[in-house]
């Protein structure tokens, strides 16, 4: 798929839906184990006072998971990893430029959809509504990577993990964290796309690179670490609440403000450099196979990928006046020129 020529036309929904969850889905299996090391960082600890607890760092979190758990448990809640991605990636991403061209046509065309206010809002309204999809996913999935391996687990697999929270907690359980994941995905998902666009669109004006592999690796880097900085506060809060048990905390306000008093500032920023890398490892992937998915989607449909099937026309070899063609025409010889049907 690499070095696919430009697109003569602009992808559809249906590309976009598809290359987008597809694309997330394939970042998600190659930075996985980076997500369950950032997820047990950002437990680690969890109540009691700040100093207590033992912060080994991502990689050090990595070794230990696999000394003392195995090398399989760094994909624990890969499934329900992988479900959230085909409903919240199709979403946020898919459905991100329609969304800003309705926006600007809701302005009469008066803000372009090119406008950062206009990208903004779009961001934030596609990383709220793929929440409403993917919320119950998202649940069973850091419950799942919060699982320690050689203990008592709290379930015995994702389909047990959906039941189990349904009987015990209600359908509220499913939802439970909504409020700080619609947050937290809303900005992380502006943050993303809009410094994702804005980036490139940069490095393409000034014609630093042309629009393949290298840029999109620069500006997944770059929009990577913006999505981290801004969104790792919310971010902590969404996975404790969510991994918490009934009735543990109020709310999600409750347990920001335990959290403060817990460990101060720093501990809305715990799991920092594991959530840049893994952010940052997942943007890149997941931008550069959206690109090149979304290319190779588009040229299929316009058939510039799939070997054209040839059609065979006949035609006579020279021009010949009417009065010298023979009225018997049963033996006149016709010859085959093959033509591309897409000519």
């Amino acid at each position: 798929m690499v070095g696919l020529p430009a697109l003569r036309q602009e992808p559809t929904v249906g590309v976009k839906f598809l290359s987008a969850g597809t694309a997330a889905c394939v970042a998600d299996m190659i930075t996985f184990p980076l997500d369950v090391a950032k997820v047990r960082l950002q437990i680690q600890g969890e109540g009691v006072k700040a100093g207590l607890s033992k912060n080994k760092g991502m990689f050090g979190m990595m070794v230990s998971i696999v000394q003392k758990e195995g090398p399989k448990s760094l994909y624990n809640g890969l499934c329900a990893g992988l479900q959230r991605q085909m409903c919240f990636a199709s979403v946020r991403i898919g459905l991100y430029d329609s969304v800003k061209n309705q926006y600007s046509a809701l302005a009469s065309g008066s803000i372009s959809p090119g406008h950062v206010g206009i990208r903004i809002l779009a961001g934030i309204t596609t990383g709220g509504m793929s929440v409403i999809f993917a919320q119950p996913t998202d649940v069973v999935k850091v419950r799942m990577q919060a699982q320690v391996t050689g203990m008592a687990p709290r379930y015995v697999g994702t389909i047990n993990a959906y039941r189990t929270i349904a009987v015990e907690e209600g359908m509220k359980g499913l939802w439970k964290g909504t409020l700080p994941n619609v947050t937290r995905n809303a900005i992380v998902n502006a943050a993303e796309l809009v410094c994702y666009d804005l980036i490139k669109e940069f490095i393409l004006s000034r014609r630093l690179m042309s629009d393949n592999i290298p840029c999109h690796f620069t500006s997944a880097f770059a929009a990577g670490f913006c999505a981290t900085v801004v969104a790792s506060p919310v971010d902590v809060v969404k996975t404790r609440f969510m991994n918490s048990h009934h009735g543990q905390y109020a709310g999600a306000v409750d347990c920001a403000l335990k959290m403060f008093k817990e460990g101060g500032l720093t501990s809305f920023y715990k799991g920092f450099m594991p959530s840049f890398i893994r952010l940052g490892s997942w943007n890149i992937c997941m931008f550069v196979t959206f690109e090149q998915l979304k290319r190779f989607f588009t040229h299929m449909k316009q058939g510039s990928i799939v070997p054209p099937v040839p059609k065979v026309y006949a035609a006579v070899p020279s021009v010949t006046p009417m009065d010298a063609v023979p009225t018997d025409i049963s033996h006149y010889n016709f010859y085959p020129i093959v033509i591309n049907q897409w000519d």
